[in-house]
Parts: C-alpha cells; structure tokens; sequence
C-alpha cells in the first residue's frame, strides 16, 4: 500500500469511526430521552462502565454492568435533562483506538444538561453479530450556564481600570483586593503550592472570592525548600497548571526552584490573592450561619478570624513527617533528619550517613548524598516497587503524548473508572517489569526487597492508597548494584546506638548522619489538628481508595459542609481543581446542597 493508498485507508476509516459515534449517541440519546432503560442496557457490553463527574449525580460516581448504569442513567434524567449529545468540532475527532487491548472507537462528545454544558467520551467495539456497542462512557459537567469562566471571549473587559485617570489602576485594585480590609473570602484555600494554586485560579475565572494563606515566606517556598537535587519526576508536558502552560523552553523535567519560581510568577498572573508568612490555625463550623470560623496568624504574629463559607485544605498529600519509633534512636550521638528537612549533602564530605527508606526520596537524597562523597546506605524496611523514570514510568504519561488539545486529554484522564484504572496499571506494570527487568534483577540479587504491589497495580496505586512505598529510580538503583551506594535490611538492626546502627551479629554500621525518609501521616492527621477530633471523625478518611475505588473525600463534597479537599501532582490538580470549582460555584448559586447525611 503507497502513501496515497495509506491515506485514503485511514480517511476512510476516520469517516466510518464518525458515523459509528454519531449513530450510537444518537440511538442513546434517544433511549434516554424516552426513560427506555431495557434500550439503554443493550447498548452497552456486558462488561462496560460509566464514570459521572457532576453531569448526572453532583459527584464522582462510577457505575458498572449495563443494567445498572440503565437504571441510574434513566433515574437521573429527569431532574438532570441531558439532550443534544453530539460529535462537536474543533475537538479530537471519531478514531479507531487499541485501549485495554481492546479494538475500539474512541470518541470525545457534548451534550447539554438544564444547568450547563457536558462533555464525555464514548469507546465502542463491536459485539459478536457487529453492532457497535459501547464499553466505556463518562459524563462530565464543563460549565453552568450563564456562570462560564471568563477566558477567551468571555474575558473581563479591564474596563474598571483601564485608562481609569484620577482613580485606582490595576495595581491599586490587586492590593486592596488582596488586603481583605472590607470584605470576608468566599473560600479559604489552605496551602500555596500546585493543589491550592490550581483551585484558586479556577474558581477565580468563575467569580469566587478566594484567598490563598500560605505558611512559607512566599510562593513556591514548598518546593525552594525542598532538597537541593530534587526535580519533577514526571515530565513537563502533563504537568501545566490551569490556564498556563509552560513556556516550550523548558526541560523536560522541571528542577524545584524553577517551578516555585513559576507558582510565584503563576499566582501573580492569574491574580491569585496570597497571604505568605501565613498559618491557618484553626476552624470551626458555624451551624446557624453555615460558614467557618476560620482562624489564620500571620508572621508578626497577628492573628485574624476569617468567615469563609469553604475551607479549600491543598496541604498536599504528604504534611505531617512521621517519625517512627525506633529502639535506641534517642541514644544515636549523630544528626537525625527528617527527609523534609534535608536540603544537600554539602558539608558531609567524607562522613557516613544512613538513610531509613528505599522510596523516591531516600534514593534522591542517597544520589545527593553520593554526589558530594559521603558513604551511604539505604536502610529498608519493606519491599518497593522500583521503576525507572525513563522509559518505564513515561508509559502512564501516553495518552499526553498523543495528538491533540491538553483539555482532549484530561477529559479521557477524568473518563477513566476505577475498574478500567486498575486495568490498565496491571497492563503497564507488566510492560515496565519488561522494560526495567535488568535492573530489578540486579536489584534482587543484591537482597533488594522488590514488589509490583499488592494487586500488580504498581506504584501508581500505591501513591494513591498510602502516598509512597516506591521509588521513581533517577540512578541510585545502578549505584546500589555496582555497590557504590550500600544497602541494609532493618530485620539484621537490633537497634540503633551512639554510633550507628547494632547489628543481630553484634557489628555496628557507623555513621554520622541519619535520614528518616518515613513518609508523612495520612492526612486525616491534618483534619484532625485543624479542625479537631470530632470534625475528623465526622469527615473520615482522606486520600486512599474509598469502597467505591475512588479517592476518599477527594475532588468532592465530604460529609462536612464547606470542607473540601485536593491534592496529588500538577495534572491530578489541573485536572480535578475543575470540578471542585464547579461544585462550590454550585452552591453558592443555590443549585447544589451539602452531601446528604450517611
């Protein structure tokens, strides 16, 4: 087949994926509308799934079996009014896509509900007699009807200020806006760096008074602060922030200074109002006058109470250093530091060190540690699951590395339902154990400990169930092999003392410095020092995988009215800090209410 040949093969193939999307949204659409929920079902698989964000159910619901995403669909309906599913333009356009080794269609929609505008995606496959049916659809909320952000056409017109002679200019605005000397926020956002900036920045293009306090000096300081080596292990093109992407100079993986630079440079930009140098302290809930009383103190020590009616707690994942207790550590006459305050290996040259941990962390301070001649060894505690940066963990970053618009890709990100999510892990780890199998065998024959998790989900379930337990290898693994970098068994430590760490046989493992890379509570700990013990109760599990296989209190309404909650890297915050935007926008004009009593 020639070029010419070629083309027009996958044109033609392009126009039927078309004409298999619109006809299968057009025969839903048509049960829907008649409450036909016996049509619904068959025109699902059996082995199908539907992942709702807001459309239909105001939450993140999935819903499996074709009988039952039916009946939801069709109990829905009346209240939700979906209507106008259709293939839009100028979006990434009807195509044949291998997805779970699945020969599918794979196609990006629109439709309208009574409150604003949806969008999803579609994956259909032939069933055994070539109808095309679908095994995958999603249904997300984009907009509220007459609430659009204010970007592109509907940008704000700078009108108040522009050319204002005699009066306030922009700057003028930006600080009194920022002082909050006449006014209270609609939401506080508790933390300054990618989770916070991403929710402030959408609800900001949606009206909502927002402010940001921030505990650092300034913006980006989460990251400045952070140790010397680090740098994104992911890559740049997953990772913009709302709005803004970066500038196409810049590496791949993006060093720390840099990117708090550019928070810094992002919270001006999108006229964020920041209050650095600033610690929320404590909240409690007002019944009577369904808002907090939320209690911030700045860095001269003055303190305000604020009385937003949303906490927005961006804290991150990782907030709290656990410090485990380990026998004998009181008695060790070295350094001991949490890896949260570790910042370089400069000053230790020639001393020894320890590092308890085998995650990301303590191999890039191990790396550090080796760059500037200390002894090192890593201590492990538990088995890691081990993947290299390159090419392994690039694999979960594909569907960003194909053609097509940003906002095209995070909508298939936010399709995806647990079920398929665990899938498609289980998939890729297998493909990175092919990829990584060199080093996994060096790994163990050196008495690495080596995991793929408890499901063969690999790491990323892992940071999603408990936030580590894995390392995104940057080179230290290599080192451990070729026995530049040492590694020890905690079961072989009977304790720590003086000198080191005693061994069962009686020898002592010497150093000067030890690194407790131990991780961070979960962050029902941080509830639980903001707003107290019976409001974390109440609220229950944050982060970690809920019953229904989604993140718990995550992206959505909790069981506390105005308390919400997100975290996780930049394109998990770029991505969901759109739909907590929306559901606040949502309450705030009377349109949504607090979660129904469990």
């Amino acid at each position: 087949m020639d070029g010419s040949d070629q083309s027009l093969f996958e044109f033609q193939r392009g126009q039927q994926a078309r004409r298999d999307a619109a006809d299968w949204l057009a025969a839903f659409e048509a049960a829907l509308s008649g409450g036909d929920a016996a049509r619904l079902a068959s025109l699902f698989h059996a082995d199908s799934h539907w992942r709702d964000v807001l459309a239909f159910t105001w939450h993140i619901t999935p819903t499996a079996g074709p009988e039952a995403i039916a009946t939801r669909l069709v109990a829905e309906q009346p209240r939700v009014g979906a209507t106008g599913f259709h293939l839009p333009p100028g979006r990434k356009a009807p195509r044949p896509a291998k997805r779970l080794g699945i020969e599918s269609i794979e196609a990006l929609y629109e439709f309208e509900t009574k409150v604003g505008r949806g969008a999803g995606i579609i994956r259909l496959a032939p069933d055994a007699d070539g109808t095309m049916k679908a095994w995958l659809i999603s249904t997300t909320l984009q907009t509220i009807r007459g609430h659009e952000e204010r970007i592109g056409a509907n940008r704000p017109t700078g009108s108040a200020y522009s050319r204002n002679f005699g009066g306030d200019n922009w700057a003028d605005m930006r600080r009194k806006a920022q002082a909050y000397e006449d006014r209270e926020p609609t939401v506080i956002v508790i933390g300054g760096a990618q989770a916070g900036l991403a929710a402030a920045a959408r609800l900001n293009q949606l009206g909502i008074d927002t402010l940001v306090v921030e505990k650092w000096p300034r913006i980006g300081d989460s990251w400045r602060k952070r140790y010397h080596s680090l740098a994104l292990h992911n890559s740049i093109h997953i990772n913009h922030l709302p709005y803004m992407e970066f500038p196409p100079t810049w590496p791949t993986y993006i060093p720390k200074d840099m990117l708090g630079n550019w928070f810094e440079f992002y919270a001006d930009a999108m006229e964020i109002n920041c209050w650095t140098d600033t610690e929320f302290v404590e909240g409690s809930w007002d019944d009577a006058a369904k808002c907090w009383n939320a209690r911030v103190r700045r860095g001269d020590g003055t303190e305000r109470v604020f009385r937003p009616r949303h906490l927005v707690f961006a804290n991150g994942v990782s907030s709290y250093p656990w410090i485990p207790e380990l026998p004998g550590l009181d008695e060790f006459k070295g350094t001991i530091l949490h890896s949260e305050g570790f910042d370089s290996g400069a000053g230790w040259e020639g001393k020894r060190a320890l590092i308890l941990g085998t995650g990301s962390s303590a191999n890039d301070i191990a790396l550090d540690l080796h760059s500037h001649k200390v002894n090192t060894t890593l201590i492990q505690r538990g088995s890691t699951t081990v993947v290299s940066i390159n090419p392994s963990a690039r694999l979960n970053e594909a569907i960003f590395d194909e053609p097509g618009a940003l906002e095209d890709a995070d909508l298939i990100v936010a399709s995806a339902p647990p079920p398929l999510v665990l899938r498609n892990y289980k998939a890729v780890v297998q493909r990175m154990l092919d990829l990584d199998r060199e080093m996994i065998d060096g790994l163990k024959r050196i008495g690495f400990k080596h995991d793929i998790g408890e499901d063969k989900t690999g790491h990323q379930m892992k940071y999603f169930r408990r936030g580590g337990g894995y390392n995104l290898d940057a080179g230290s693994s290599e080192l451990m092999i070729k026995g530049e970098l040492g590694l020890l068994q905690y079961d072989r430590i009977e304790r720590f003392c003086a000198e080191g760490a005693l061994l069962k046989d009686g020898s002592v493992v010497p150093a000067d410095l030890l690194v407790l890379a131990t991780g961070y509570y979960p962050q029902k700990e941080l509830v639980r020092r903001a707003l107290g013990d019976d409001m974390a109760a109440k609220i229950g599990e944050v982060w970690g995988i809920g019953p229904d296989g989604e993140l718990n209190n995550m992206f959505k309404r909790t069981p506390q009215q105005g308390a919400w909650f997100i975290a996780g890297g930049l394109s998990q915050c770029r991505i969901n800090s759109k739909y907590l935007a929306l559901q606040i926008k949502a309450m705030e004009l009377g349109l949504l209410g607090p979660l129904p009593a469990r």
